[in-house]
């Protein structure tokens, strides 16, 4: 009885352990999305950039 007590003690300190990863790798990716945002306009500021550059230099 105490074995199995003791086993479902366990399984229970598992789970949580592995709802805690979850959530630790749900904000990773929220991160990641973040910083691919930040990038994309970071890129997309670059290609105005170059673009009103190419502009001026065809005028």
């Amino acid at each position: 009885m105490q074995a199995d007590a003791f086993t479902m003690q366990a399984n229970a300190f598992t789970m949580q352990a592995n709802a805690f990863t979850m959530q630790a790798n749900a904000f990773t990716m929220q991160v990641n999305a973040f910083t691919m945002q930040a990038d994309a306009l970071t890129m997309q500021g670059i290609a105005k950039f170059n673009l009103l550059r190419i502009n001026e230099m065809l005028y």
